[in-house]
């Protein structure tokens, strides 16, 4: 054993002298740090990395690029940029040589009809993990009860509040409906998924009412806003680019982008006038601004190298992936589920518009 344990070592260090020897020029502390040298990077990952590389330099090129392009197009075209928010959203106005112009926020009677509709979600939220058996499980009890003291303090101060008594009527009964069933769940340190769901069924055509006062605000606002700007920017209206962001949840009926598209025009649509998919509600306008950029400038390659310039717009491959999956479905014996292809300028709403795609209700009110 001894002997054929020698003999192996031997081979082994006959074999990777070479290798053993450049790695002894390195210094102990350095050897884990420095590329093994028995084992090489193989010839065909260098060169893909290599044609990998074209693609990196390449956003370096883009990002200098994007900066003079946008200072070239903010000195000749005016961008009204609509934000969500929490208070009903913002809306900042970019004119050529002046500097950006927001303007003020929404009413905050908006974001009061919006905070008692949420605080009755918000009471559902809280109890609903504990309905199976809240008698056994008190966890929710210190929660609820520090809840309905802030429900308490918002009614105590409802005499004080500046909106229209019709308003604060609502508010208030909302808001005692709320109070009401949390004091028998805390009276009782019990309830029922029933009750939860009734008193929940109940309290909803207020919650219809509060979503009524809190968008009569938010669009005859933004409605305001956008007539006064159109004003100011005049002759160069037609110049104008609009844009708001979106996540899933607000993509259908998008407040601010179909307020926009008013005064715009649906000739507007996805050509002077877009709505960008953002990952949560709220972004910032840099990055708002630097998407945008990004989607104009690239309008230009579209032109130079496709004799389109909204080519650009959407997924460059798509177009050939479709291909591919109507073949690859028609090889497994199926049918490709696909939208139909529609001009690369349609100028149609970014969302669901065919109503023959679905079943049931399209609004609240359809809702029995």
């Amino acid at each position: 054993m001894k002997i054929s344990t020698y003999l192996i070592l031997s081979a082994v260090f006959t074999s990777n002298f070479g290798i053993a020897d450049e790695i002894s020029n390195v210094p102990a502390f350095m050897q884990s740090f420095v590329i093994d040298p028995s084992k090489p990077v193989p010839k065909d990952k260098i060169a893909f990395n290599n044609m990998l590389t074209l693609n990196d330099d390449m956003f370096t090129v883009y990002d200098k690029s994007l900066g003079i392009y946008k200072n070239d197009f903010l000195n000749k075209h005016p961008l009204i940029m609509g934000l969500f928010s929490g208070k009903g959203g913002r809306f900042i106005l970019y004119r050529p040589g002046q500097p950006p112009l927001e303007a003020e926020s929404v009413p905050q009677v908006y974001q009061a009809a919006k905070s008692i509709g949420h605080c009755a979600m918000g009471t559902f939220v809280l109890l609903s993990p504990y309905s199976a058996n809240p008698s056994a499980n008190l966890a929710w009890l210190g929660s609820l009860s520090a809840y309905r003291t802030d429900v308490q303090t918002s009614i105590d101060s409802l005499d004080t509040l500046d909106v229209k008594p019709e308003v604060r009527d609502l508010f208030r009964v909302t808001l005692k409906q709320i109070a009401v069933f949390m004091d028998n769940c805390l009276k009782n340190r019990t309830y029922t998924f029933d009750e939860l769901q009734s008193w929940a069924r109940n309290i909803k055509p207020d919650l219809a009412k509060l979503i009524d006062v809190a968008t009569n605000a938010q669009v005859k606002h933004w409605w305001g806003v956008l007539e006064e700007w159109k004003k100011m920017i005049g002759k160069d209206w037609d110049t104008t680019y609009g844009l708001s962001n979106s996540i899933y949840v607000a993509r259908q009926n998008n407040i601010l982008f179909s307020t926009l598209v008013q005064f715009f025009g649906q000739e507007a649509i996805n050509d002077r006038l877009m709505l960008l998919e953002t990952t949560d509600f709220t972004t910032t306008p840099e990055l708002m601004m630097d998407a945008f950029m990004r989607i104009v400038s690239d309008r230009l390659i579209g032109e130079v190298f496709f004799k389109n310039p909204r080519l650009m717009d959407f997924e460059l491959l798509g177009g050939s992936a479709r291909k591919v999956i109507e073949a690859e479905a028609a090889d497994h014996g199926t049918k490709a589920i696909l939208p139909p292809q529609v001009p690369f300028n349609s100028t149609a709403w970014p969302w669901k518009t065919d109503p023959t795609t679905g079943t049931g209700p399209s609004n609240m009110d359809q809702i029995k």
